[in-house]
């Protein structure tokens, strides 16, 4: 009889049970994606990048474009790449992508070159 018992109440708990777990693991994913979103904070007006090659440059960011300024002292206008982006720019043959702190700069005919702030 307590055996019977037992497997009915099982049997009830277990729904209640599932969507417990279910709550818990939302509320660990929107931690997460909280988190990710900290590091994927929007750009400042003005940034600093380091880059793989050991250079540096300076991304100003104009919301529809982007000034880069690069180590060599020439600065360059990028456009929004669509025109309502604000992570992808470039026009011709040069692009940058923000991601977060990372920057990813291709320019024509070169490898691309990864650079963080």
């Amino acid at each position: 009889m307590a055996l019977r018992r037992t497997f009915r109440v099982t049997l009830a708990l277990l729904p209640l049970l599932t969507a417990a777990a279910c709550v818990s693991q939302t509320k660990a994913g929107n931690q997460a994606a909280a988190s990710a979103t900290d590091l994927t904070a929007p750009q400042p007006r003005t940034a600093t990048y380091k880059c793989a090659d050991g250079g540096t440059m300076t991304i100003e960011n104009l919301g529809t474009s982007v000034r880069v300024l690069g180590p060599d002292g020439v600065s360059q206008d990028l456009p929004a790449s669509p025109a309502n982006q604000n992570s992808r720019f470039g026009e011709a043959h040069d692009a940058i992508v923000i991601d977060g702190r990372d920057a990813l700069v291709m320019k024509g005919g070169k490898t691309p070159l990864t650079c963080t702030r």
